[in-house]
């Protein structure tokens, strides 16, 4: 079992017979969810469908009746490699906000 695969049966709850995802979603205001919910910036939102998209195929709903199955393991999976993805895209973000902020002051410092 790979290191995804372990991470998914522990998540999920798979070893202790609780989903442990469901109830951490259940606990959170639904405050905090639309702020999780929607990126910070239209740069990542756009790496995000370009991910998903990337994932799940580029057919488009508009011109296919596009229809998906998989199972728990399979949806788990989508489900911690976008979560991964989108805290690896939240912290280059900020990174870049920083690195200008380091740039402009710089900038500022030397006139």
């Amino acid at each position: 079992m790979n290191n995804l695969s372990n991470f998914n049966s522990e998540f999920f709850g798979e070893a202790s017979g609780s989903n442990l995802l469901w109830q951490y979603v259940q606990s959170l205001s639904p405050e905090t969810v639309a702020q999780l919910s929607k990126p910070s910036s239209p740069e990542v939102l756009q790496a995000m469908e370009r991910t998903i998209v990337s994932i799940l195929g580029s057919l488009s709903s508009e011109n296919f009746n596009v229809v998906i199955t998989t199972n728990r393991d399979n949806l788990g999976t989508l489900l911690a490699a976008a979560m991964m993805n989108g805290y690896f895209l939240r912290n280059a973000e900020q990174l870049m906000a920083f690195e200008t902020s380091l740039q402009a002051a710089d900038a500022h410092l030397e006139n």
